[in-house]
């Protein structure tokens, strides 16, 4: 794929320049944005997102286009279920609505440079090393089951407790009342760390840990860099307004790690088949490439992925709305029960 410095250079001045724009908006007004900001902002994104696959088809190929969607779809389902360890660690972190957004907006920035940097890493891999594409494979099939058995476990999620956020509470003084981004503040003569510090410190580490899992996959999907950084820009802006805007609707979301699990795993076989296709391995077939092994197309990993998202969602909402009915009728049998409503 031939990108242009042009190209590059207007990519990324058009991601500083939204951000900035975010930036600015939100540090005149902190606030819980209102569900029609919220929708028009999400829609003005999504919008973007296909025109700019639009325009990478038109002017780069079909191929690459199909790659380009393929990887935004997959890095977009790894961002909303993003959106569940946000909701937990604010929830946990006791982050006031107003200041929200001032957070989602640093989760944002942190992870697009720490993909920007596993890019760069993935990408000087699979440059010199054919073989990673067996260890990005291994990875993404491992990262899959571990989903599907926090799933059936019923594993909780404490984002806000990890190492580096225990850490930090221990070694700092750290206040109790949140004044935006204001990294600290005095109280009573006392320098006092503001808790956002805490809160910044949880998201970034879990940055990392999403772009474990989704630097891989994207590489499972395209070699190409500029629709590798394209796709992963595209997935993460909006995801603050999604985050209004969805709210208890993730909540409904019950089989996403499921769906996940499978993209992932499939992706996974993905990039295994490619690795036999480029193996250098010595103890695998003699160094020489597989040949024989069948190579899956960008447009059926399209396919594939945009059926799986269908099915989880379809599968999700209606898993909630039959959940929500039988709590109605035991709720309703507890009414009519002779004496449910005597009291001592």
């Amino acid at each position: 794929m031939d990108v242009t410095t042009l190209e590059w250079t207007i990519t990324i001045a058009a991601t500083i320049g939204v951000l900035l724009f975010d930036v600015i908006v939100i540090a005149r007004d902190p606030r819980e944005p209102s569900m029609r900001e919220c929708a028009v902002a999400l829609s003005f994104y999504i919008g973007a997102a296909l025109a700019f696959g639009l325009f990478v088809w038109l002017h780069h190929g079909q191929d690459y286009g199909i790659e380009f969607y393929t990887g935004w779809l997959t890095e977009y389902s790894l961002s909303i279920d993003n959106l569940f360890v946000f909701i937990i660690l604010m929830a946990a972190l006791k982050v006031p609505r107003k200041y929200q957004q001032e957070a989602l907006l640093v989760g944002i920035v942190l992870a697009l440079i720490f993909r920007g940097i596993f890019i760069a890493l993935g990408y000087a891999l699979i440059e010199n090393f054919s073989w990673v594409f067996y260890i990005f494979g291994a990875f993404l099939v491992y990262t899959a089951y571990g989903l599907v058995k926090s799933y059936r476990t019923h594993e909780d999620e404490h984002p806000e407790d990890n190492v580096a956020v225990r850490f930090a509470r221990s070694h700092l003084k750290v206040g109790e009342s949140y004044h935006g981004l204001k990294l600290w503040y005095h109280e009573n003569g006392v320098r006092l760390v503001s808790p956002i510090v805490i809160v910044i410190i949880a998201l970034g580490v879990t940055d990392i840990l999403f772009a474990l899992d989704s630097i891989p996959a994207i590489f499972g999907i395209t070699q190409e860099p500029y629709l590798v950084f394209t796709a992963n820009v595209f997935a993460l802006m909006g995801l603050r307004q999604l985050y209004f805007l969805l709210g208890g609707l993730l909540q409904r979301l019950v089989y996403l790690s499921l769906g996940l699990a499978f993209i992932l795993a499939f992706i996974g076989v993905k990039l295994v088949l490619h690795a036999l296709h480029e193996n250098e391995l010595p103890f695998i077939n003699d160094g020489h490439h597989v040949t024989a092994a069948p190579e899956i197309s960008s447009l059926v990993s399209l396919g594939v992925i945009i059926a799986t998202l269908v099915l989880t969602a379809v599968a999700s909402l209606a898993k909630s709305a039959k959940d929500d009915r039988e709590a109605e009728a035991v709720a309703s049998d507890l009414d009519d029960t002779p004496g449910a409503d005597w009291k001592d």
